[in-house]
């Protein structure tokens, strides 16, 4: 990918957020795949902007797991870990199994309308064959139940932890996997709207273990983009 090419970033708002979500997603896409070099000079002169924000956004790539920051030897893109893959599903597990019997046990009427408007949009996504709508609207759908507990804290948590996982995850949405996963948000909706806590816990966990199954396929088929050793 040519490093110039970049999204553009609003120079009113702080910077350095703004450029490490941007490289976080280009990252957890392939677009940056891993091994790629970054440099802070081109990043800077691309955003039109100093070295510091860009610095600063290295900084937290490395703290998210997804940078390698060498000194004298420059930053490379850092390969998936599954260790740090299996962490993440276990935190994200163990938060949002809570939260869905959280609302399970009491919520708005509203929030079955807010639900069932997410599960057609991400029906439309299935249908057009469009991943990238996909992710943008799973995340939607699990911020979505975090607020409707009340635990926009721990969603940002989930957020901080997940990275890596996201990045297997995007590697497996063919369109069967989207449609497959579509179903278990719906599973979870009607679970929700039934306010049957028991099965909307189970059907968070079944929903957040497929990766379990995903992951020894992914790995075997594109070793490349694996730590050696399963690190």
């Amino acid at each position: 990918m040519d490093m110039l090419e970049q999204t553009e970033i609003d120079l009113r708002l702080p910077v350095a957020p703004q450029i490490h979500q941007i490289l976080r997603q280009q990252i957890i896409c392939n677009q940056l795949s891993p091994g790629s070099r970054m440099s802070e000079a081109e990043l800077a002169t691309g955003f039109a902007v100093s070295r510091q924000p860009v610095r600063e956004a290295f900084i937290k790539l490395a703290n998210d797991g997804l940078l390698n920051v060498l000194p004298n030897r420059g930053s490379f893109v850092r390969k998936i870990s599954i260790n740090a893959v299996m962490d993440a599903r276990f935190v994200r597990e163990a938060i949002e199994a809570d939260i869905v019997k959280l609302v399970a046990q009491e919520h708005e009427a509203s929030l079955d309308r807010t639900l069932g408007r997410q599960i057609a949009q991400q029906q439309k996504a299935v249908e057009q064959g469009d991943p990238d709508a996909f992710i943008e609207l799973d995340e939607l759908f699990h911020q979505t139940l975090a607020e409707a507990a009340k635990k926009a804290g721990a969603w940002a948590v989930i957020q901080s932890q997940k990275a890596q996982m996201d990045r297997v995850r995007y590697l497996s949405l063919g369109q069967q996997n989207i449609a497959k996963l579509v179903e278990q948000h719906r599973a979870i909706t009607v679970a929700i709207a039934d306010r049957d806590s028991a099965t909307a816990e189970q059907a968070m966990r079944t929903h957040l273990r497929r990766i379990i199954n995903d992951l020894p396929t992914i790995a075997q088929q594109k070793p490349e983009l694996f730590e050696p050793g399963g690190n």
